[in-house]
């Protein structure tokens, strides 16, 4: 159990330090700023898959930690509005780059396997893509629409 807790967070800590980074650098938030929203977000990350292994249910870690996080920022529960303060420093997006290049990497190790699924896989990922990009996109005008902002 050590072991595997050690990994993630080493994980976390690259995760955290790129995070940071793509933040400073896309979204011109300082690093030190970032910081305590990176660190809330390493720390509740780890708490979920820790409690995946401990809890004898069959339940995914990304479960915990998003109760964890609705949780912690419920108005009210103490450190609540801090959280919130820290983790509105954090750009989405500057989350989402390292996770996808860890992703890369991880296929990147397996070439063999990842041409054996030929070129069917690639067009159909492809599809998934840009459908949920759309996808994104109309929710977020109607919202907007119907919120009287477009």
């Amino acid at each position: 159990m050590s072991s595997k807790i050690i990994n993630w967070i080493l994980t976390l800590c690259i995760v955290g330090i790129i995070s940071i980074f793509s933040n400073w650098i896309g979204y011109n938030v300082m690093p030190l700023e970032a910081l305590p929203g990176i660190l809330a977000l390493m720390g509740v990350a780890l708490l979920g898959l820790v409690l995946r292994d401990i809890v004898p249910l069959n339940i995914p870690s990304i479960a915990y930690i998003g109760i964890i996080g609705l949780i912690i920022t419920i108005p009210g529960v103490p450190g609540s509005s801090h959280i919130v303060e820290w983790t509105e420093q954090v750009d989405l997006l500057s989350l989402a780059t390292p996770v996808v290049a860890y992703a890369g990497v991880s296929i990147g190790n397996s070439w063999a396997d990842f041409a054996k699924l030929g070129w069917k896989t690639i067009v159909i990922g492809i599809v998934i893509l840009l459908s949920t990009y759309i996808g994104s996109a109309l929710v977020a005008e109607i919202v907007l629409k119907i919120q009287g902002l477009a």
